[in-house]
């Protein structure tokens, strides 16, 4: 059981460790090349652009497929144009490779979500959650560290390398993993548009199904997207209107991931004992809180410590909000449901950073901020009153699974 647990949180930790050094040295690989800032802008366009539109089929041929055989394939494909790029001759192909990479990547969340929810038996998800939360804060404080120690020693092609080295790596691990239950959807003929609608109308059918989680489903993630519509003005807000250097925004980022890292570690220490229902409720509210006092602070210690809250406490939302994930969606429509989510979870994070970007201009970064952090803090309270109400306590229980 160990043994299975260290490769899946193993092989997807060091993933994600590996993106990090990815996108600090890709950042200086196209500045390298282009001298240009709109180019390195370019990416992070092209990265969301590839996953909306690969993420509209994704959830179908997933679905269908060896789930783990999936996930190898993607980390495989992603580890050799990772590779790639560092030869590229143009900014051109370097875009090419990024959309790619970032395609392969659409087909590789879903499948993990499928072989978690099989491999880990219920009453571990909550602790094993809170452990993969441990590892990405891990990749979030360690990444782009070791990426500037691995360029100023090395240079950018090296740490491009490093990456993609994790990728291959990752399918390592997952290659050794034991291999699921084999859950498909029937193959209906080839993959075309009457597939994907057919498969459209097998979500919707599921969230009618299903009301009570489609709304937790909502709430959750249009009070996450504010959030990280909110993470789009945090550095101006930071250098603007409370006049910090660039030293003391790295360091503030820094604390923010030890203060993941801490509240992953707690949130692992008690899920045996706190129900899913409280990590989602009180870690959601208290996520909020902690925007809602970061963009109402007068000083770098005050923002420091709204960010260790707010760190500390996403690290239990998450846990939960998975668990209840992994419990409620039906694993044979995994795939499709996660694949259509992405791409809504995508449309709600450019709406919401346009809006919020406007409103900066019009009026001013903190007055925007806190006006969108205290419309965050309003839909956590709703989501932990839906969340607590006694009477859909089932909802959460392992036999809704």
């Amino acid at each position: 059981m160990r043994k299975k647990y260290g490769l899946l949180l193993g092989g997807i930790g060091v993933s994600n460790f590996g993106n990090w050094v990815y996108l600090v040295a890709l950042n200086l690989l196209v500045l390298e090349m282009t001298g240009s800032a709109a180019a390195v802008a370019g990416l992070y366009v092209i990265g969301p652009a590839a996953r909306i539109l690969m993420n509209l089929f994704a959830g179908s041929v997933i679905d269908r497929s060896d789930k783990k055989r999936m996930m190898i394939v993607s980390d495989i494909l992603r580890g050799l144009l990772v590779f790639l790029m560092p030869f590229a001759g143009s900014i051109w192909l370097v875009y090419m490779l990024v959309f790619f990479t970032n395609a392969a990547g659409a087909f590789f969340g879903p499948s993990s979500t499928f072989v978690i929810t099989k491999l880990v038996p219920d009453g571990d998800r909550q602790r094993f959650n809170s452990f993969m939360g441990m590892m990405n804060s891990g990749a979030f404080v360690l990444g782009p560290a070791t990426a500037g120690v691995l360029i100023l020693a090395f240079g950018t092609t090296w740490s491009i390398f490093l990456n993609a080295a994790t990728f291959l790596v990752c399918a390592g691990c997952i290659a050794l993993l034991p291999s699921p239950p084999d859950e498909r959807e029937p193959a209906a003929g080839r993959l075309d548009w009457r597939m994907i609608r057919t498969d459209f109308s097998a979500v919707r059918g599921f969230t009618k199904a299903a009301p009570f989680f489609f709304r937790i489903y909502l709430l959750f993630q249009v009070t996450l997207m504010v959030a990280f519509a909110l993470d789009s003005q945090e550095v101006t807000f930071l250098k603007q209107d409370l006049g910090l250097d660039d030293r003391q925004y790295g360091l503030i980022v820094s604390i923010t991931g030890v203060g993941s890292l801490i509240g992953a570690s707690l949130a692992a220490a008690f899920a045996k004992t706190v129900s899913v229902q409280r990590y989602i409720a009180g870690g959601m509210v208290m996520t909020m809180v902690g925007y809602a006092a970061f963009y109402s602070s007068g000083g770098f210690w005050t923002a420091t410590a709204s960010f260790i809250v707010l760190g500390v406490f996403m690290a239990f939302s998450n846990a939960g909000y998975e668990t209840f994930y992994q419990r409620t969606v039906p694993t044979t429509l995994m795939g499709r449901f996660g694949s259509l989510a992405a791409i809504f979870q995508s449309v709600l994070q450019i709406g919401f950073t346009l809006v919020l970007g406007l409103a900066a201009e019009w009026f001013s970064v903190r007055g925007a901020a806190i006006g969108f952090s205290l419309l965050a803090v309003l839909l956590a309270g709703l989501l932990a009153a839906a969340v607590l109400d006694r009477r859909k306590s089932a909802h959460f229980q392992a036999e809704h699974a």
